[in-house]
């Protein structure tokens, strides 16, 4: 065992009183590097697992990392770059997370973006080039690369951030909708992967969707104090959600939408 693989289950041990679902979990955060990535680490290591984040960002994800285990007390988060735009990559990435920790219990898909028009009839399309491989084909590899590994987990999730523009798309959001849409649709498929797999088992692998307007954090409060941000949904809370996700069984919420704003 690598002495990652001895940490982690260090870690199990002395989370064992936690008796949650997430104690001792080993849990992969994509996009890790932005506020919502941040909560997400510093909520999920409290609960007790074992967060590996990754980012784009080397800057980014070294704080993110740092200001999570400052906040957990030193709990176990590592921090990886990957190329999750590279499937072989991300692929290894995948592997290397079960080589080290015995297993992999969860994917959170936080890496965003948005580009967006004035109207319709000016839509770049150079922005769904952009969109398409930030939102789409991160998204593709992730889950394909971390498929078995949580199929073969007791509390395997996949989770994804979506918004509700995927649903109502708006003029001027033609390309990040239809992007979002496109990334809910390969999760909800992943999710009857699992169903299907599962056969007559009782199954343990769950794909979801958790749908936002969109997000706000405590630098945008103090930016805008006058700003109602009606309907956006607050990072920790969205973490408070992720978090939820196994706290439930895998069949209430494998391949569904989990709305966090009003449904248009």
């Amino acid at each position: 065992m690598t002495d990652s693989g001895e940490e982690a289950a260090e870690m199990t041990e002395a989370n064992e009183a936690a008796r949650g679902p997430l104690a001792g979990a080993v849990i992969a955060v994509a996009g890790a590097g932005g506020p919502a990535g941040r909560a997400t680490l510093q909520r999920l290591a409290r609960a007790g697992a074992w967060v590996i984040a990754a980012d784009a960002n080397p800057e980014r994800l070294a704080e993110a990392v740092d200001l999570a285990r400052f906040d957990a007390g030193g709990a176990g988060i590592t921090g990886d770059i990957v190329d999750l735009l590279d499937l072989d990559a991300t692929r290894e990435w995948a592997g290397r997370i079960e080589k080290e920790h015995g297993r992999i219990d969860g994917m959170v898909h936080l890496v965003g973006g948005w580009r967006g028009s004035a109207s319709f009839p000016e839509t770049d399309l150079a922005d769904w080039d952009f969109l398409e491989k930030l939102l789409i084909r991160t998204v593709q590899h992730t889950s394909l690369a971390f498929h078995d590994g949580l199929l073969s987990s007791p509390v395997g999730r996949y989770v994804l951030i979506s918004a509700a523009g995927a649903t109502q798309p708006t003029a001027g959001n033609a390309a990040y909708a239809a992007a979002k849409a496109a990334a809910e649709a390969w999760t909800l498929a992943m999710g009857d992967s699992f169903r299907k797999l599962a056969g007559e088992r009782v199954p343990t692998a769950a794909a979801t969707v958790l749908v936002i307007k969109a997000l706000v954090h405590e630098q945008m409060r103090k930016e805008r104090p006058n700003a109602k941000f009606a309907g956006f949904t607050d990072v920790t809370d969205l973490a408070d959600a992720i978090a939820d996700v196994w706290n439930r069984p895998a069949e209430e919420v494998n391949g569904t939408r989990q709305w966090l704003t009003p449904r248009p």
